[in-house]
């Protein structure tokens, strides 16, 4: 089964990225708001908590920091010793991620913005599946941007001439500079305001 795993705060796109992946056989996998807007179309999609057979706790803190998400990123495909464990463990390959993060620098940009506010948008599951893709890029696809969703579609069904191994690595390098500008943000932000 090719499972992809859809988590955003920017909404734009994922409804028809999702169905696009549905339709090329893709099953989806989802949390929170993302979650929401994809059934809401009537799209299939699985709650990451029922993948998991964990709960989301903390008030939502805790949601995709999980083996079963981590090890179908993280896997190689052809790595014996990575076969062993995903399937002692019952995990699936995760094909591709679609993460943008919180919006901390929309949060702390507001005049009346709390230190608890600002604490609440920092997102750490998302940069934590953004990197695990992005270091297993020749295998899984990263996007965090919803500009990427069309191309990479495109690209897997032949309609364009980039390849998807392309795509990857090119994504890969926007994921990491994702990450880093969004880790400076929130470092420029707390050594100014705490």
């Amino acid at each position: 089964m090719n499972y992809a795993l859809l988590s955003v705060s920017n909404k734009t796109g994922i409804v028809d990225f999702a169905r696009s992946l549905v339709d090329y056989g893709y099953t989806i996998i989802s949390s929170g708001g993302t979650h929401a807007a994809i059934h809401a179309e009537g799209i299939p999609v699985t709650k990451v908590s029922e993948y998991t057979s964990s709960p989301e706790i903390l008030n939502g803190r805790v949601k995709t920091l999980h083996p079963k998400i981590h090890g179908g990123i993280l896997a190689q495909r052809g790595n014996p010793v990575h076969d062993i464990d995903r399937n002692a463990n019952d995990i699936g390959l995760i094909d591709i991620v679609a993460v943008n993060l919180y919006p901390f620098k929309e949060t702390v940009a507001k005049s009346d913005v709390t230190l608890e506010d600002a604490i609440e948008n920092i997102d750490i599951g998302g940069p934590s599946m953004v990197r695990s893709a992005a270091k297993n890029y020749k295998d899984v696809a990263v996007m965090t941007n919803p500009q990427q969703y069309g191309i990479y579609m495109d690209s897997i069904k032949g309609n364009i001439s980039i390849k998807p191994d392309t795509l990857r690595k090119q994504f890969m390098l926007e994921a990491f500079k994702h990450t880093a500008e969004y880790d400076s943000a929130i470092s420029s932000w707390m050594s100014e305001n705490v």
